[in-house]
């Protein structure tokens, strides 16, 4: 409803003609929004107290055809977004995260996007840096509240960093070093915004980590070796509820399930391959996202995310804490 001049735009009804059982129901609507908003974020609170790990995530969750409002078609044709995180990881790990990203609208309809990654990794002694990956992805749009995504995971690097000549963990890698196929479904009703993906590996890593390439050196003792390194597929599926909190805020709470599909392997010592007991299964991380419109053009957005349920075992090095991410987005 927008008011000037005691005149209300054509079609719009000012709030005091309305009926009392009308502003009950919007009183009402108001309030439970902001009550779930409330008890997500407290529970995001409580749960990042524990220090639990997980969050583990090959790439798909973070790209935007899998975020809240993916299904928006009031943006502009064109958008640039800048990001970058933090968080913590296993074995006392720091990451740094950076991302450019370019989304391109073609029509009503179809679309596509790029976006190009990179990662630091600080602990223990070692520091590393590396550009990660590129993803690229074409979207269609279909009877308005369906979204179609296929693309593509594209590494820079093997994923077999060295330091001093010596395999370094996964924990200590800025990419997978695999080629990924991408597809996903987003959808969104009455508020309600659903995203579901599959990111399936179609080739494997360079990783030759081994324990004992370390002999004596105990930092290493609580890595899992990954030499040969085989990494099963993961399911996506999130969903997120966006609050408005003014004309330039909104908050929206989220709950991202990731399911890895089956126990990766390596190949042990004696060149037989073991499988890593564990590594299959579901985790369940909470996120919350703060939008805040600049103008027409110009935008920020704020997001956490921690774990709620974790896997037993997360030999890729993706494990986190937490994460923090700070994004700038130009819309043209």
């Amino acid at each position: 409803m927008n008011m000037e001049h005691g005149r209300t735009e054509k079609g719009a009804q000012p709030l005091g003609s309305l009926p009392l059982s009308s502003l009950y129901h919007i009183q009402l609507n108001c309030m439970k929004k902001s009550i779930l908003l409330l008890s997500f974020m407290f529970a995001v609170l409580q749960v990042a107290d524990l220090n639990a790990q997980g969050c583990s995530d090959a790439g798909f969750c973070t790209l935007n055809n899998f975020k809240p409002n993916a299904i928006d078609t009031t943006t502009p044709a064109n958008q640039v977004r800048i990001g970058a995180s933090v968080g913590g990881a296993d074995h006392s790990i720091s990451v740094f995260g950076n991302y450019l990203e370019y989304d391109r609208r073609l029509g009503k309809r179809f679309g596509f996007d790029a976006k190009i990654t990179s990662l630091a990794q600080s602990g223990n002694g070692f520091s590393t840096f590396g550009l990660s990956d590129v993803y690229a992805n074409l979207h269609v749009k279909f009877r308005e509240k369906f979204k179609l995504s296929v693309g593509a995971k594209i590494p820079l690097t093997d994923g077999n960093a060295l330091k001093n000549g010596l395999p370094l963990p996964m924990d200590y890698q800025s990419s997978l070093g695999t080629y990924d196929l991408i597809l996903g479904l987003a959808y969104g009703i009455k508020g309600l915004q659903l995203a579901a993906a599959l990111q399936q590996p179609l080739t494997q890593n360079d990783n030759a980590f081994l324990d004992p390439a370390y002999p004596g050196d105990v930092r290493f003792a609580q890595f899992q070796s990954t030499n040969g390194f085989e990494r099963k597929g993961d399911v996506l599926l999130r969903g997120a509820i966006p609050v408005s909190a003014g004309s330039q805020f909104k908050l929206t709470p989220s709950l991202l399930l990731i399911y890895h599909l089956g126990n990766d392997r390596f190949t042990n010592s004696l060149g037989k391959q073991q499988e890593i007991e564990g590594s299959q299964g579901l985790t369940i991380n909470a996120n919350a996202f703060v939008d805040y419109m600049l103008n027409q053009h110009n935008a920020l957005q704020l997001s956490i995310g921690v774990p709620l349920l974790v896997r037993e075992a997360r030999p890729d090095g993706l494990t986190r804490s937490f994460v923090i991410n700070l994004e700038y987005s130009l819309r043209f």
